[in-house]
């Protein structure tokens, strides 16, 4: 049985490889699209399910794994910038104030009918940066691509002042639980999740642990 990420993001591909298990990518089929009678952490958890499913349909023998990310603040939902103009708004509304970043996991085989999904929350605490930290910022471009304009991996660590919560989950991926549903399916781990999330073994990871 071959694991398959249903995702084309390199944060995610990055995260996984940590866990030392083999798997391949396989790019989702499904759009993306948003529903005004979900709440943002529903959302994501059904956003990842569309994704795991359009590609375990045509790989049912597989263990298949999707993964969305949004960004929650005041109930409003916060997903990838359009462009520049709306990251700046984006980055605006989330400065000096605490957001909750939602990652939900699908993993799914067709063949024998696993079907797990849940919701990882996590709380980012957002600095009261200035306007000359906001165009500095900007001028990375790093916001695009980015649930909420930044990314907590890269520069955009530099905005932040706290979080609670998984790391990996604010990154895109909840590798602790997703890990562990691996394991129930009968995935060894070559090193165990104590070790990883004691060595904490992925750009910025250590400055929030």
């Amino acid at each position: 049985m071959r694991i398959l990420l249903a995702s084309t993001s390199p944060r995610r591909q990055e995260l996984l490889s940590l866990l030392g298990l083999p798997f391949h990518i396989v790019p989702p089929t499904c759009k993306e699209t948003l529903s005004p009678y979900l709440s943002p952490s529903e959302q994501t958890r059904q956003i990842a399910r569309d994704k795991a499913q359009s590609v375990a349909s045509h790989h049912p023998q597989d263990l298949v794994i999707g993964s969305d990310t949004v960004i929650e603040i005041e109930g409003k939902l916060l997903g990838k910038p359009e462009n520049m103009q709306e990251a700046e708004t984006m980055l605006r509304s989330l400065r000096g104030r605490c957001h909750q970043v939602h990652t939900g996991v699908a993993v799914m085989q067709r063949g024998t009918n696993i079907s797990i999904d849940f919701v990882e929350t996590a709380k980012v605490w957002i600095k009261p940066f200035n306007e000359k930290i906001l165009k500095t910022y900007l001028a990375t471009e790093e916001s695009l691509g980015k649930a909420g304009s930044y990314s907590i991996q890269g520069e955009g660590a530099q905005l932040i002042e706290k979080i609670e919560g998984d790391y990996p989950t604010i990154v895109g991926l909840p590798l602790w639980r997703t890990a562990k549903i691996l394991e129930e399916q009968g995935m060894i781990l070559p090193t165990s999740l104590e070790e990883i999330y004691r060595l904490k073994p992925y750009a910025n990871w250590k400055d929030f642990g």
